[in-house]
This record gives structure tokens, sequence and C-alpha cells, in this order.
């Protein structure tokens, strides 16, 4: 029950950054089994990858003052890996000196984040009374090109499909792309790896939490009971929702512990959880789980639903990282801020694909929780 965990304390790089007109940039923590897994996956050198996270972390700091900078005129944020910046759309030129001021760089978009949004909130709506058909993989507000962008799965056509996106169009613009259809990372008993849900289903844990962890909702329902990776008794769901989300709360007993630990798998080194900010798209974030262990990708879009076959999934964020059945529940972390946990995508870790992950701070609101931090 009290699994050896190595803190990669003495060998943590530390990443430093200049001042910003908004604050003191802050100084990021990441192990060198980190910067290794951003080399391998992002294709950049030790030295790229140190400076990256320096400046996402900074981003994700800069965001909440840039976005009440650009007030009204707010379109949307993202991280530009060229710039090494926050960049935020605005609808008003006038806005931008004021965002240039907060730290980011501004840039001339169509239509605000707050008519964007609420046109996907109008689908997301529309698809609760009228469910989505089962080829359409899911949407997305995308302020980059000032559109909400439905993926439809490749060679999907039919009646029920242009129904669906001519509904979509009464809301707002609407662009459509072509997606594989996603799926929860679930997968049946394995021996091993880090926890069961009632002898038959096996899930990855997703952050520790004060009495317990969190991880996705498809796992197991309310009252489900829990074995540890040892096999023996760890506690129940004490809290799940899935679909419509995908979160659950795991309350442990049985001499179970947390710890604030992302779990490397032998492939990095340990990553400690310092607290939750959340990282802006464009910006690289990293995956643990039991089954492939260590990947590290990109957060490619925020607020996205996703169309399950079991349903629709809400306030999604979307990645390139992969992830396969077993994987579910599990980890995404940017530095040493905690992101979300793992629930669905397309593809595996051999030839790639798109993993979501439901973001941990509403998990953490939902259940009235706080994450265990070092």
């Amino acid at each position: 029950m009290r699994r050896r965990i190595a803190l990669a304390l003495g060998g943590a790089a530390v990443l430093t950054a200049s001042l910003t007109s908004a604050a003191l940039a802050p100084v990021a923590l990441a192990s060198p089994g980190l910067i290794t897994a951003m080399q391998r996956d992002l294709g950049l050198t030790a030295a790229q990858a140190e400076t990256r996270l320096t400046q996402e972390m900074t981003a994700s700091r800069v965001m909440p003052a840039a976005q009440q900078a650009a007030g009204a005129a707010f379109g949307g944020a993202w991280f530009d890996p060229a710039r090494g910046k926050l960049v935020v759309g605005v609808t008003d030129p006038a806005a931008a000196s004021a965002v240039r001021q907060a730290g980011a760089e501004p840039a001339t978009v169509a239509i605000s984040a707050t008519k964007l949004d609420a046109a996907k909130a109008e689908i997301d709506l529309s698809a609760k009374t009228r469910p989505a058909p089962a080829a359409v993989s899911g949407w997305r507000a995308d302020p980059r090109s000032g559109s909400v962008v439905v993926a439809v799965q490749p060679g999907a056509h039919g009646s029920d499909i242009d129904d669906f996106l001519a509904r979509a169009r009464k809301a707002g613009p609407v662009t459509v792309v072509s997606a594989p259809k996603a799926e929860p990372f679930a997968a049946g008993t394995v021996g091993g790896d880090p926890y069961y849900i009632n002898g038959n289903t096996r899930c990855s844990i997703g952050f520790s939490v004060n009495g317990g962890f969190v991880s996705a909702g498809h796992c197991g329902g309310s009252g489900s009971s829990v074995v540890g990776w040892d096999g023996s008794a760890m506690g129940s769901f004490a809290g799940s929702s899935f679909p419509g989300n995908d979160y659950a709360f795991i309350r442990i007993g049985n001499g179970w512990w947390t710890a604030p630990v992302v779990l490397g798998w032998g492939t990095v080194s340990d990553a400690l959880v310092r607290g939750s900010w959340v990282a802006p798209v464009g910006t690289s974030v990293c995956r643990s789980g039991s089954t492939t262990h260590w990947h590290c990708g990109t957060v490619l879009g925020h607020n996205e639903t996703v169309n399950y076959s079991q349903g629709a999934v809400h306030q999604m964020t979307r990645t390139n990282v992969c992830a396969e059945p077993g994987d579910s529940g599990g980890s995404f972390i940017t530095g040493d801020q905690a992101q979300g946990v793992t629930s669905g995508g397309w593809g595996n870790c051999g030839s790639g694909g798109e993993t979501w992950f439901q973001p941990v701070n509403e998990i953490l609101q939902t259940y009235g929780l706080s994450l265990v931090t070092a």
C-alpha cells in the first residue's frame, strides 16, 4: 500500500524567467525526466524544453490579467510557441494596448469569446433534447477561426448530420472538420497497475486530494468499490458523473495515503504537483497512465463537447497526447501544475491520436476538494 515514490527534488531543473509588466515571472520546477519526455514527444532540445516550460508558466499566470485587460473585446487566448508568449484575441483594436501592458500579445479576431461560447452553449443545449448523431465526434469554440468547429467522422454523411449542422449554424458561425470518434480509455482487469473497480475494470489515478484521489467518472459509479495496485482494499467512489461530465472522487482508507506526485513509471522522474493553473491552448502538457505510462504533447482546445457513444461530455480539453485503454482517469500535468484527468480519445501510442481530459479545477469545485501539493 505504501508504494515507493522517488520525489525529484535535488535533481530538479530550475527554470527561471525575467520580469514582465504584469508581475515577477514564476520559477518553474521540472524533473530531468520531464525535460526528456518533452524532447521525445515535442521534438525539442533540452534547452528549448526548459525555455518553453518557463514561457508557458508565465503565460498561464498572465492570462487572467490579460483577459481582464481586454474586457468585452476579449476573443480567447492561446500560447504561441514561436513567440513564446500568450496571445489574446481582441475584437476592438483599442484594447490592444492594455493587453500588451498585461504581458500578452494582442491579435485581432472577428468574434468575442462571450459570443462564441454562447453559440457553443446553444448547440450543447440543443443536443440535450435532440442528441447529436453518432457520427458527430464533438464540437468546440475555436477563437482562432472565429467559429464553432464541429468534428464529423471521416466519410460520414446523411440527413441526420445535415440536420445537426443546420441547427448548429443557427447558433453561430460553424466550421466542419473530419476527425475520428473518441471513446473512453477504460480497460479490463490487468494485474499490477494502479486501481481496479468492482474487480473487473482498470483505470488510473488522477491526482491526490485531501481524503482520496480524483479520476474519470466512466470508470465507476458512486458506491463502486476500489482496490489498489497490490490488490488490497482501497476505498470507494464517493461521487461520479458520466456522461455530461467525466469525473469522480474516490475516498480512500484502509491504510492508503496520498502524495503530491504524478508517477513517471521509470520512464521519467516522478513529478511533484504544486498547484492547478490552467494551461492556455498551445502549451505543452504531459500525461501519466497505467497502460502507456508517460507521454507529452500540446493543448489543442478548451471547453470542447465530446460526443461519446454513451452520451455527450462537456467542458473538455483536447490534446494531441496519445493514450490507450486503462489510461482513463490518469494525470495531465504541465510543469508542476495539475491540468485534468484523462477521459478518452482516438488512436494509440504507436500511431498517435488525440486525447481529451476533464479539467481538474472543475472536479475540485464540484466536490469541494483540495489538491495535495508539495
